[in-house]
């Protein structure tokens, strides 16, 4: 079982960086990091992030100012977290799949003027510069790239400074550590702004559902760009002690591999990633391995799968541990050693929030009744702070007081709760919030395309598929091969369509508004595209 820190209680404000100072104290020299190999203690973590900071303080770098990151999973990525945060700086980890206009959107919306990339990545920077007129300083991370660019282009190397002091800033429960950008459901994605002791609230929750402790080993692929990876990973087995090994992206054949040679018995993982690994062929290392894992963590996690991992694999433990959002984290949860019920994740978390099912008029409704799921924090910092420069945008789903999810839930009466629908127009396929907004905007810059509505379609891992219906210009002709390559020079790989119709013209309303709820019920048509049918294959990078 995880204990709490020393002076920590329930209703404690805390900041990242006091978790950092009470880890070293209490952990120092010990082993907290691993990512292929490369181990780093609690204290090496504080080393390294004084450095980082101190580095961007002489780049002018001051508390509340925005520093985007485009990093993949790395040492690194943890190092220049903790940095930022050390000086009250905003961390904005943009997902390492964005490019062009997806691309510009959140660094402009961010208001950045310091990007932090990975050589590989700073290209796509470059590309897009020309739009980013704040952007002055881009770090690369890696062997200096083939390009030009009008500001200052440094390496991470320089970025490291000598000084290893403990930066003087004050930072308090409240402030900004992070702005983390949604699917954009309604418009352009919005920054979810994380407040320090949201992250340490949501850390603290995980730590309530997963019972980790100074013993536990924590294997995650989840990327260092999520909010799930950060809070529920990182900074809350810092709490106790716990180490963490960081994978650079999920991969079945080395799933195993991994486990046996870090000897995690804690597994934190994304949904499609459960049935894959439930179903892969054995292998040496897992039989190796076997009963090594106690835990491991995921949602959804269909209860059929959950018996193959314990049958399989020899694991205790297997959880759906609760429902949370960006927004708000976490109004259900599964206490450790609470019996779950099948196909819930978790119970009404009356202790941090207030959960209500409601009707369209915002009337709460009984149990085993299908409503809107409505929010309000019992505790101060412990939900969003809105959303980044948009405030009519968050009164908007702060209608009556509450926090609006825009997703449809119930509770039975025992309390467990029931995710049901999303009722706001997005999209969610491997762990990744996908913009319609975003998507369709994309396919109309392709000169051919006339109308296009982006939606989803149920997959076979019990996910969303993207589809887009689309009508093209007059003689115009199309294919969905040569459309789909298009998209992957011009999206984000995960952005990218399985399925691609073409029609004459798209259902609308009166009003001329594109009844996307038609489309979804109708899905995979006789006439639609499949692009793991046709065998396309699509890079992730």
């Amino acid at each position: 079982m995880s204990t709490p820190e020393p002076g920590w209680s329930s209703d404690h404000l805390d900041t990242i960086n006091a978790v950092l100072q009470r880890a070293v104290g209490a952990y120092g020299d010990r082993q907290f990091l691993d990512f292929l190999g490369d181990t780093h203690s609690f204290s090496d973590i504080d080393h390294f992030a004084c450095r980082l900071a101190n580095g961007l303080k002489q780049l002018g770098v001051r508390k509340g100012q925005t520093v985007v990151t485009l990093l993949d999973n790395s040492a690194d990525a943890v190092f220049i977290w903790f940095a930022i945060n050390k000086l009250g700086a905003v961390s904005v980890p943009v997902n390492t799949a964005l490019k062009g206009e997806f691309l510009v959107h959140q660094v402009s919306d961010a208001n950045a003027s310091i990007i932090i990339a990975e050589s590989d990545y700073a290209q796509r920077v470059v590309q897009v510069a020309d739009r980013l007129p704040k952007l002055e300083t881009l770090i690369h991370r890696g062997e200096r790239p083939a390009l030009s660019f009008d500001g200052q282009l440094m390496a991470w190397t320089q970025l490291l400074s000598d000084d290893a002091s403990q930066p003087e800033e004050q930072v308090l429960p409240g402030d900004l550590a992070m702005l983390i950008y949604t699917g954009g459901t309604t418009g352009p994605s919005k920054g979810c702004m994380i407040s320090h002791n949201y992250a340490c609230s949501m850390a603290r929750q995980m730590l309530k559902i997963a019972s980790r402790g100074a013993e536990t080993i924590t294997w995650t692929p989840l990327p260092l760009f999520h909010f799930n990876a950060v809070a529920s990973t990182v900074l809350a087995n810092m709490m106790v002690g716990a180490q963490v090994a960081i994978y650079p992206r999920f991969s079945v054949s080395n799933f195993w591999p991994e486990i046996e040679r870090t000897g995690a018995n804690d597994v934190q993982l994304l949904a499609s990633m459960l049935p894959m690994l439930a179903g892969a062929p054995d292998n040496d290392a897992m039989l190796r391995c076997k009963g090594q894992v106690w835990m491991v963590n995921g949602a959804p996690f269909p209860v059929p799968v959950q018996d193959t991992w314990k049958q399989r694999f020899g694991v205790t433990h297997t959880i759906c541990g609760g429902f949370g959002l960006s927004e708000c984290s976490l109004p259900s949860l599964l206490p450790f050693g609470t019996p779950m019920k099948p196909n819930s994740s978790g119970k009404r978390n009356r202790e941090d929030f207030d959960v209500r099912i409601v009707d369209d008029h915002d009337n709460e409704l009984p149990a085993n009744t299908p409503g809107e799921i409505l929010v309000r924090p019992r505790k101060p910092h412990i939900m969003f702070e809105g959303y980044w420069r948009r405030p009519e945008d968050t009164l908007k789903v702060m209608r009556n007081m509450w926090f609006h999810t825009g997703d449809i839930g119930m509770f039975d009466d025992d309390d467990y709760f029931y995710f049901v629908d999303r009722k706001k127009d997005y999209l969610r396929r491997r762990g990744e919030n996908i913009s319609s907004f975003e998507v369709e905007r994309a396919f109309l810059r392709h000169p051919l395309v006339d109308e296009v509505a982006a939606h989803a379609v149920l997959s076979d891992l019990g996910e969303d598929e993207l589809k887009v219906t689309l009508t093209l210009k007059a003689q115009s002709t199309l294919d969905g091969e040569s459309l789909c390559r298009w998209a992957s020079e011009e999206m984000p790989y995960y952005a990218v369509p399985r399925y691609i119709e073409f029609r004459a013209q798209l259902p609308k309303s009166p009003l001329g508004r594109i009844y996307k709820f038609q489309l979804r019920d109708e899905g995979v048509t006789a006439t639609t595209w499949d692009r793991e049918r046709a065998g396309f294959i699509l890079h992730k990078r």
